[in-house]
């Protein structure tokens, strides 16, 4: 692979990156607002069996010490890359101060897990549905 692939590789796994937080972070709101005004979609099972599936494998990894898989990925392609910092291109330098926070990975655990039982939390504040039907359960 040629270390210019290897950077475009690297770049578009910090983006998937940035979107899987996006999704962790801002769901959780969404879902509370949206039980809060009646909105049906934060109601479905599936989008928050995956929510909370992935919060939990973020807590989990962060305990026993783990970076997560795309970091691991991102970080060869750089090497491959021939880059050593994330300041090679546009995204790279954004997305990445976004994304790496310099803190110790068991303060980390401790705000994952708090967070993964608070979108635990919302299954009960806002209960998913599993059934195709309407919001409260009832299929026509």
């Amino acid at each position: 692979m040629s270390p210019t692939t290897a950077a475009l590789l690297a770049d578009a796994i910090l983006l998937l990156h940035v979107g899987v937080v996006v999704f962790v972070v801002g769901l959780l709101p969404l879902v509370l607002l949206g039980g809060w005004r009646g909105w049906r979609w934060v109601r479905s099972w599936w989008l928050r069996a995956a929510h909370l599936a992935l919060m939990g494998l973020i807590a989990v990894q962060a305990w026993l010490g783990q970076l997560c898989p795309l970091t691991l990925w991102e970080q060869a392609l750089r090497r491959m890359a021939g880059q050593d910092s994330y300041s090679e291109s546009f995204i790279t330098h954004w997305l990445g101060r976004l994304l790496y926070v310099d803190a110790p990975l068991w303060l980390l655990a401790w705000v994952y897990s708090g967070f993964a039982l608070l979108v635990l939390g919302a299954w009960w504040w806002v209960r998913p549905v599993k059934s195709s039907g309407d919001a409260s359960g009832n299929s026509h």
